[in-house]
């Protein structure tokens, strides 16, 4: 395949534009009626009310953000590259200086979607580059290049050749390199993998230039995880079939976004994804308090921290994940929750369609009979939807607290289980 042709770099929007879409307000266009249809039938496939007061503005939440999070189908590489091209002598032979002239730009932060999933995954992009021709790249463009490819469904080594491809051809210099540090998530917790390309110069990976980018990135390459064992739900193997119509659904949404469901690498997306969200299928809760029967007198603060748990955001249908810390008060014997009980609940909570405020609550408000009704919830979490949409605020996270009994009146009880949590950070 040829990447550096520029169709493949630039996805035009004529169609749109001679249908008359882009006349038509984001709510009334038709791409996003039909990812709001497609994600009410997931919805009710999952046992959820659509019109649930907070669940009932999700289609359309959901419309926007993986329409913004496939913005990139519609954007060109050249409209921020060619006019941010700047002159500078003695880059005419691609030498400037005693390492050739490289530039290193570092720590591009970045969510995708995975091709195979629809999960996001985060990026960390670095790129070196040697310019050429007596110009250089402004610098911030590096990061808007590296979106364009970003915000598409994707795999790495390709996100990592598209960047590569497209700053070789628009910017002709004497050679790029990129490597992407990317996390895919999965329960409990994520699949790392390193991924790099080179161009020009950097074409043979044990070159001096590469040595010297390498160098300057200050941390080593993780090869531990090949692509073949990328996305997790790839290698999970799974006898239940999933729902015709859900099935439907989500190949609807592929279309809507611009891509075409047939494409050997999307076949199975749909079915993966399903079979992601039916983890966070509506279950009633009260078959499973039986396991709990403890009676206790307060004695002492006793805690369990760190608790891991995964969730999916009701209003975008994205995940967040974090772990949970638990106070309560026992007495001097054995701890009145077993670590392992205290984790099931965690988990199930966790395991739905969720906002983080009322997980805390309703975990809290699960155990407190449990102990004698004084207990404090601390859930501390990051969100996908925060930083794979909107602001894409990335390095920020949310803490949520629910108190009962004497935690919620004793200031100095709640002082001291907060600060046992910063010990263990």
């Amino acid at each position: 395949m040829n990447l550096l042709d520029e169709e493949h770099f630039n996805v035009e929007i004529e169609n749109g534009m001679k249908n008359g879409c882009l006349d038509l307000p984001f709510e009334l266009q038709p791409e996003t009626i039909a990812i709001q249809e497609a994600v009410k039938v997931i919805l009710k496939g999952l046992g959820e009310d659509i019109n649930r007061e907070g669940i009932k503005k999700t289609p359309f939440r959901v419309a926007k953000a993986l329409r913004q999070g496939t913005r990139g189908y519609k954007q060109k590489v050249k409209d921020f590259v060619q006019s941010a091209l700047f002159p500078e002598t003695g880059l005419a032979d691609g030498q400037a200086g005693g390492v050739g002239g490289l530039v290193v730009i570092r720590d591009l932060d970045h969510y995708s979607y995975c091709e195979s999933c629809l999960l996001p995954f985060r990026v960390k992009c670095h790129i070196g580059y040697v310019p050429s021709g007596g110009r250089v790249l402004g610098l911030s463009k590096f990061s808007r290049v590296a979106d364009v490819f970003a915000k598409r469904l994707q795999e790495p080594q390709r996100l990592a050749g598209e960047i590569c491809s497209a700053l070789q051809h628009w910017v002709e210099p004497s050679g790029v390199a990129v490597v992407l540090q990317c996390s895919h998530p999965h329960f409990p917790g994520f699949v790392e993998l390193t991924v790099t390309s080179g161009s020009g110069g950097f074409e043979d990976e044990s070159s001096e230039l590469w040595c010297e980018f390498l160098s300057l990135l200050k941390f080593k390459l993780r090869r531990d995880v090949s692509m073949k064992d990328w996305c997790p739900f790839v290698i999970e193997n799974s006898s239940k079939e999933a729902d015709s119509g859900m099935v439907s659904a989500v190949v609807s949404i592929l279309k809507a976004l611009g891509e075409d469901p047939s494409r050997k690498e999307l076949v199975s997306t749909p079915t993966r994804f399903l079979k992601w969200m039916m983890k966070f299928q509506y279950v009633n809760f009260e078959m499973k308090l039986n396991r709990f029967d403890y009676n206790l007198k307060e004695r002492r603060l006793s805690c369990e921290m760190n608790i891991q748990f995964w969730s999916m955001c009701e209003h975008h249908l994205l995940p967040f994940y974090g772990v949970v810390h638990i106070g309560y008060f026992c007495d001097d014997g054995p701890k009145a929750l077993e670590r392992s009980l205290v984790e099931s609940v965690v988990k199930f909570y966790g395991f739905k369609l969720q906002v983080q405020e009322r997980m805390t609550r309703q975990i809290a408000e699960t155990l407190s009979p449990q102990v004698s009704g004084d207990i404090i919830v601390v859930a501390e979490a990051e969100h996908t939807c925060m930083i794979s949409r909107g602001i894409e605020k990335f390095g920020s996270s949310t803490a949520t607290v629910a108190v009962l009994g004497r935690f919620s009146s004793d200031l100095s009880v709640r002082t001291k289980f907060l600060e046992s949590i910063q010990k263990t950070d």
